[in-house]
């Protein structure tokens, strides 16, 4: 056609088809992500910068002698550093990490640092996965991340299970960056789980930040656990967008620039759709905070904003063209951020002069909007049809939810079936709960 016309149609056409790409992608900056997400408060961002500081103490030797601290120290009491793990300690099986208990903030803390590029043993963690290798709790994870977390809690439960007890007020948390985010996150899943292994701890008392986090989970359950799980991603970082295999990426650690380029191609001509109904497909993990700091067409940095959400679609899909994609992974720089926006909330707050009765108000609704809206994650999973994802049970999470019975009957309740008040009042005469939160069966009156 391009002959007998004279005009080179098809060439035409594919080069606009290019340049409509080019344009888009150089358009699309990471605010674009997070721009209808609600503002995250003071209350519920003010671990972010605290923890960060304790994945940096990781990297230190000696605590009382330290010799990277930032600005402002590492915020850390050394009597309070309960045992520190090296390469030698875990025999490469995981990456460094510490257990600290955080008597100033009522939290016992397991930080576990990032990828390190001279270990050999961490890139064997990276490479232990194929897609789909490993499920578990009806959906798919990196199979090499869970066998590292698998491995610490191994390690770790008797003394965990030990200070979980011994302080029943005090959260557990688990936090990480980079590789160490992702064994983090499967830290806490796991947890969750086993919560037996741990004094048999409330699901409450669990929690994760994993900053800059690896994308180690399936949709469904990066939704599911969003009330455990936190992610923590700066403007442009790479790690959270990019679908690339982990282990791709670092085996095409040295062209990387090429493989997040070509990978954006691939990814700005698949709908999103299809993504979506990829079972085996892995996402960051939880809900998510974005720290924006840059704006399109403006140069140098500004005021740092933190926005929230736990979405379904539209969660990190697409990599961001920007030179600042992979120093936006950097631990110190996202600690930076993280403090100057932290201060911000603060200084705001204190400008408002806030009584401390109606800061404790705000709190409350705030725990309930956050209910709220991961409620309505969990149910637009179930519309977005992803798979294995269920719609919230009044009756929490049943750990039986699992196999092909279970998914099946998730969509008879998310299609709105007669049968379910019918078999909601069987489960209340059949069964009742005991002290921890579990289903058990009613005992007849005959019986002992």
């Amino acid at each position: 056609m391009s002959i007998i016309c004279g005009i080179p149609l098809l060439e035409c056409v594919y080069c606009l088809a290019c340049a409509r790409w080019a344009w888009k992608r150089c358009l699309h900056t990471a605010g674009h992500d997070s721009e209808t997400w609600g503002l995250a408060t003071a209350e519920e961002f003010e671990p972010v910068p605290r923890l960060c500081r304790y994945i940096l103490a990781v990297y230190e030797d000696d605590l009382r002698h330290p010799l990277w601290e930032p600005p402002g120290g590492y915020g850390m009491k050394p009597d309070g550093l309960i045992l520190k793990r090296t390469y030698e300690d875990t025999r490469g099986t995981a990456p460094p990490y510490i257990l600290y208990l955080d008597h100033d903030h009522a939290d016992i803390v397991i930080a576990v640092r990032g990828l390190n590029l001279a270990k050999e043993s961490d890139y064997a963690v990276l490479m232990d996965n194929k897609l789909g290798k490993r499920k578990i709790d009806g959906g798919y994870v990196h199979n090499g991340l869970l066998k590292a977390a698998g491995w610490v809690l191994d390690a770790e439960c008797d003394i965990l299970k030990e200070l979980v007890e011994k302080y029943p007020s005090y959260t557990l948390t688990f936090t990480g960056h980079s590789l160490g985010s992702g064994v983090a996150a499967m830290l806490a899943l796991v947890a969750v789980l086993h919560h037996d292994k741990l004094g048999n701890i409330d699901r409450r008392r669990i929690r994760c930040y994993a900053v800059a986090p690896a994308r180690c989970m399936s949709l469904n359950l990066a939704v599911r656990y969003a009330d455990v799980i936190n992610s923590v991603v700066l403007q442009d970082d790479f790690l959270p967008r990019t679908s690339t295999p982990l282990e791709d990426i670092f085996k095409s650690l040295f062209c990387l620039p090429c493989l997040l380029c070509l990978r954006c191609m691939r990814d700005t001509c698949t709908p999103d759709e299809k993504m979506i109904k990829d079972p085996r497909r892995l996402y960051a993990p939880g809900r998510l905070y974005h720290i924006v700091e840059r704006k399109l067409f403006r140069l140098g940095r500004f005021p740092p904003v933190v926005r929230t959400a736990v979405p379904v679609d539209g969660r990190f899909e697409h990599i961001v063209l920007s030179c600042n994609a992979i120093s936006d992974h950097s631990i110190i720089w996202i600690q930076r951020e993280a403090q100057k926006a932290m201060d911000i909330m603060v200084e705001k707050d204190d400008i408002m002069e806030i009584p401390a009765k109606q800061r404790m108000e705000r709190q409350e609704t705030l725990a309930r909007e956050h209910s709220e809206e991961y409620r309505a994650a969990l149910q637009r999973a179930v519309t977005l049809s992803v798979p294995h994802a269920y719609s919230p049970s009044k009756y929490g999470t049943f750990d039986e939810v699992e196999g092909e019975d279970s998914h099946r009957s998730s969509r008879e309740s998310s299609s709105g079936s007669p049968k379910r008040e019918n078999w909601d009042e069987l489960i209340e005469l059949l069964f009742d709960r005991d002290v921890s939160g579990h289903m058990v069966l009613k005992k007849s009156q005959g019986d002992g």
